[in-house]
């Protein structure tokens, strides 16, 4: 059995994986620091690769999960943010020079998707709706059993979906994106511009506020923070009716961190999901669950793509 080398390209680090096909369980794995802000992360990348590349071979493929903006049908990286030096960078092509093998990309959030469709909570199902609450609002799509690409390879950034046109501003720059009120840095910020504006909060008593501060103080029955994830929850509600709309999913897995914060989130999150709904019954057995995967999901999703695009 042929072997896969996974990739996954992260904002602190780059981790390598290589796995038997199927495997949830890799034969080696190694990570490095990404240190984005210094030159040469293609060097430290390739490095990391060769350090787990098997003496005799037999690897069939390399995928690799990255921050997008990118393409994957060209396997270039358009304009990931947090690499400057990393502009229409054709990554595939430099690695399948040096390695030798086929090499395919695509963004992370598509790929934690794949990943949990085909090794973790998605798995029976043809249609899932992916969503990762963290630092920002990634997204993923299956339908009809094919990861969503689109024309152009960006279909399924789905925090940058307009919710609310005269909204807070997006780190894209851009207003009203559901990642600019929902996601976990976005609960984190409200919270604070509302202490500074004179709302009492226990929260005030804290140097730093993260969403987890906030979910923590929402179950101490602080209004605030209450206040807080239910306007999360209400949008979020608005964002996941249109999806529904556009996807009609069987399943809607939510990951990251932020989805943690349990029904003072996602009470308000229903409610509004069968308020905005166009149709109640895309909500006919219609499952939601949590992401098993964790941290892995893009490794893995990675290496259900490369052995999708080489296969035994």
């Amino acid at each position: 059995m042929g072997l896969i080398l996974a990739v996954d390209i992260g904002g602190t680090q780059i981790r390598a994986a290589l796995f038997e096909r199927g495997s949830l369980k890799p034969v080696r794995a190694e990570r490095t620091r990404t240190e984005a802000s210094k030159p040469g992360v293609y060097d430290r990348l390739e490095a990391l690769v060769a350090s787990i590349w098997p003496v005799d071979g037999g690897v069939d493929a390399i995928g690799i999960a990255s921050p997008g903006p990118l393409d994957p049908h060209a396997g270039v990286i358009i304009a990931t943010p947090n690499i400057k030096e990393w502009r229409n960078f054709p990554l595939t092509e430099k690695l399948k020079v040096r390695f030798g093998v086929p090499v395919v990309l695509d963004n992370d959030a598509n790929l934690a998707c794949l990943g949990e469709w085909k090794f973790g909570a998605g798995q029976g199902h043809q249609d899932v709706l992916f969503l990762t609450i963290s630092t920002g609002i990634g997204g993923g799509v299956v339908s009809n059993g094919h990861l969503v690409q689109g024309y152009h390879g960006l279909a399924a950034e789905l925090g940058h979906t307009t919710v609310w046109p005269d909204g807070p501003l997006c780190g894209c720059g851009k207003r009203g994106h559901i990642e600019a009120i929902s996601s976990g840095t976005a609960i984190a910020r409200y919270a604070r511009e509302q202490i500074e504006a004179g709302r009492p909060s226990s929260l005030a008593a804290l140097s730093t506020i993260t969403s987890r501060d906030v979910s923590d103080a929402a179950a101490a029955g602080d209004l605030l923070a209450i206040e807080t994830l239910s306007r999360a929850g209400r949008y979020l509600g608005v964002a996941v009716a249109n999806f529904l709309a556009a996807f009609d999913p069987s399943i809607v897995i939510f990951g990251g961190g932020a989805s943690n914060s349990g029904p003072a989130l996602f009470d308000p999150f229903h409610a509004s999901l069968h308020e905005n709904i166009f149709d109640p019954t895309y909500l006919t057995n219609l499952i939601f669950a949590r992401a098993a995967l964790g941290d892995d999901a893009g490794l893995l999703g990675a290496q259900a793509l490369a052995a999708l695009a080489v296969p035994e």
